[in-house]
C-alpha cells in the first residue's frame, strides 16, 4: 500500500480532470492523464491575440537581430509562437533573430524545450524554481541589455528583478490575453515545431462552460486545472461555485492568484509541466480510492 507522501500510479483511474487550455496546448497533459486512467476533458478559457500596433515588436526585432541585446527573455511559450511568426513576416527561421552574440534565457523548462527545437540555444533558465522569481535568483549581475517580450497582463517580477541586477531592460507587448476564443483575424496564429507537440496523442474531450456547470453541479468533475493566473480569473469568473472539484495550479504565481481570488488551492505543481501536473494531481487523490 502506498504511503500518503507517494502518489499511486492508479490514483487518478477513473477521475474527470478538467484542463483550462485550448486542445493543441492540453494535449501533453491529457495524454499522461488519459494513459493513467483519467478523463481529461478540455474547456478553453483564454486566447491571445497579436497586438494591433507592431511597431514596437518589430523595431525590438530589429535590434536584437542587430545584435543590440546581450540577452533575449522569454517568459512564456506563447511569446515563442509570437516570434515564430514574426520571424515567418521576415521570410527566416525563429533562430535567425537571435544572433550568436546574444544569449537566451528562458523561465523554464517547458519554454527552453520549445526554443531548442527551434534551434535557438538557451543559456540560462532555472530548474527548480521555475518562475519568474526563479530566473532573476540565477541572473548574473551587470547583465547589459535585454529584451522582454511579453503578454499585456504580465507582472512586473522579471523586467524589476532583472533591473534590480543591473540589466537595463526593455519591455515591449508581445501579445494579448483575451477570452476564448480570440478574434479571427487577430488571433495569435504561429506553430510550435512537431517536436514539442504530441500531435499523435489524443488531446481530450472538447466540453462546454455549460457542460462543465452541469458536471459540477452533479459532482462529477474531480479536479480542474489552472494554467496560467489569468487561467484562474477566468475560472473564478466563469466556473464558481467548484463544490467538490479541486483545483490545481500549474505554478505558485497561479497559485497566489488562485488564493487572491479567494479559491482554495488543493495541490501546486513542483514544475510547471505536464508531468508536474500529474504528479500534483496524483497527490490529491492518492489516498482517496477510486470512487468513479
Amino acid at each position: 500500500m502506498p504511503l500518503p507522501d507517494q502518489p499511486d500510479f492508479h490514483a487518478l483511474q477513473g477521475r474527470r480532470i478538467l484542463i483550462t487550455r485550448s486542445a493543441d496546448r492540453a494535449r501533453p497533459l491529457a495524454a499522461i492523464l488519459q494513459g493513467k486512467g483519467a478523463e481529461a476533458l478540455v474547456l478553453p478559457l483564454i486566447d491571445f491575440e497579436r497586438v494591433e500596433d507592431q511597431g514596437p515588436m518589430d523595431a525590438a526585432l530589429d535590434e536584437l537581430q542587430g545584435g543590440s541585446f546581450d540577452w533575449l527573455v522569454i517568459s512564456s511559450v506563447t511569446t515563442i509562437r509570437v516570434l515564430i511568426e514574426k520571424a515567418a513576416e521576415r521570410g527566416i527561421q525563429p533562430r535567425q533573430l537571435v544572433p550568436g552574440t546574444t544569449r537566451v534565457a528562458a523561465v523554464g523548462t517547458s519554454s527552453r524545450s520549445v526554443l531548442e527545437a527551434l534551434g535557438i540555444a538557451v543559456d540560462l533558465a532555472p530548474v527548480g524554481q521555475q518562475s519568474a522569481e526563479g530566473l532573476v535568483s540565477l541572473w548574473p549581475a551587470g547583465g547589459g541589455r535585454a529584451f522582454l517580450p511579453q503578454a499585456d497582463i504580465a507582472a512586473r517580477t522579471l523586467a524589476e528583478g532583472l533591473h534590480a541586477k543591473g540589466t537595463a531592460v526593455s519591455v515591449v507587448t508581445a501579445y494579448h490575453t483575451v477570452d476564448y476564443p480570440a478574434r479571427p483575424e487577430r488571433r495569435l496564429a504561429g506553430e510550435l515545431p512537431p517536436a514539442v507537440v504530441a500531435s499523435g496523442q489524443e488531446a481530450g474531450r472538447e466540453v462546454t462552460v455549460q457542460d462543465v456547470r452541469a458536471a459540477l453541479d452533479h459532482g462529477t468533475l474531480d479536479a480542474v486545472v489552472a494554467a496560467s493566473p489569468s487561467g484562474a480569473k477566468r475560472i473564478a469568473g466563469n466556473l464558481l461555485p467548484l463544490g467538490k472539484c479541486r483545483l490545481v495550479a500549474i505554478g505558485r504565481p497561479t497559485a497566489a492568484e488562485a488564493v487572491r481570488l479567494g479559491l482554495t488551492v488543493a495541490a501546486t505543481a513542483q514544475e510547471p509541466t505536464p508531468d508536474g501536473i500529474a504528479t500534483a494531481l496524483e497527490s490529491v487523490f492518492a489516498n482517496e480510492g477510486n470512487t468513479r
